[in-house]
């Protein structure tokens, strides 16, 4: 899984601004993400921006005291179109489409700060190749990656409670149906894993439906109640177990100590909504955790993985 955050796309964005060959007169922003580095470029240029409507309308952003130049569309040379990141290429394309539709007095560049081998064909420049599968801080909750991922409730979705409201009882019940949302993916999460228990479930079940948080399945813990749960403090070993049976991508975790258990059981990547880090299992953890999987698989269906592992070394022999 490549991760890139925040503060990596702000070294990113300032290394293409170093590498760029000629001089860009106005930065213009796809929205919506692409808007966050054009915003970094053009303060790191001095140079004035919009988004795309506003190039089409002859519109600049509103700059502020700092930025006192007066400037005029015919005045610019070259202008950039900046995105945040390019797959597809669908949205640079339909950018691109729209824009060669206009008559502007300038030449226009495309760029990107992340791509991909495949999508370098799309832009002009970029500032790193980073392969899918990938996530970046600011779209993994609107990520098509929630459909095969895990992701906790309380401290992700929703903040956690109070020590007063966390009292197993009236309190808690009530936390748990007035609580406002943290956030609201637009992509369906495969499973939500959550250490609260399960008597709770009915409660749970009715926010997130009150919400529209969709969801494929809810795991909770079972114990009779808090004090038991507690006492046996294994959230992160049943968070860990969960994400081993689902066999998903990734976990979406609220807490940086349980987001590194979890990582250091399971041999699976964690990304930490706390602290917007991304913990992945190192190299020899990966190989034990495969070699576990493969031992499994084949003692279950050994002819069935024997076939499986010859066509697989096949296909290698003959690349």
């Amino acid at each position: 899984m490549n991760y890139r955050g925040v503060n990596a796309l702000k070294g990113d964005t300032r290394h293409l601004c170093h590498s760029l060959p000629q001089r860009i007169d106005l930065v213009v922003g796809i929205p919506r993400s692409g808007l966050l580095p054009a915003n970094l470029l053009c303060l790191y240029l001095d140079v004035p921006m919009t988004d795309v409507t506003g190039l089409c309308r002859g519109e600049l952003f509103e700059t502020g005291r700092r930025y006192t130049e007066s400037v005029s569309f015919e005045e610019f040379d070259t202008v950039l179109v900046l995105d945040d990141s390019v797959y597809s290429g669908t949205q640079m394309t339909e950018t691109r489409e729209r824009l060669a539709d206009e008559e502007f007095p300038f030449d226009i560049e495309y760029g990107a700060i992340y791509v991909t081998r495949d999508s370098r064909k799309y832009v002009d420049h970029w500032s790193e190749v980073v392969p899918a599968p990938r996530v970046f801080e600011w779209n993994v909750m609107h990520h098509d990656i929630l459909r095969n991922a895990c992701v906790d409730i309380d401290g992700v979705l929703c903040r956690d409670p109070t020590p007063a409201e966390n009292d197993d009882g009236e309190n808690y019940r009530e936390f748990l149906t007035q609580v406002e949302p943290s956030v609201v993916p637009n992509r369906r999460i495969g499973w939500l894993v959550t250490c609260r228990l399960e008597k709770y479930r009915e409660e749970t079940e009715a926010w997130l439906n009150e919400h529209g948080i969709d969801y494929r399945r809810l795991v909770m813990m079972d114990y009779p109640d808090m004090e038991t749960r507690q006492a046996a403090g294994d959230h992160a070993a049943f968070k860990a177990r969960v994400y081993d049976e689902a066999e998903t991508k990734l976990f979406i975790e609220s807490t940086r100590e349980q987001a590194r258990e979890i990582c250091e059981r399971t041999g699976k990547p964690v990304f930490c909504y706390e602290s917007a880090e991304l913990f992945e299992p190192d190299q020899t953890t990966k190989i034990r955790q495969n070699s576990r999987s493969y031992l499994s698989q084949f003692y279950e269906n050994p002819v069935g993985f024997s076939q499986v592992a010859i066509k697989y070394l096949v296909r290698q022999l003959s690349t």
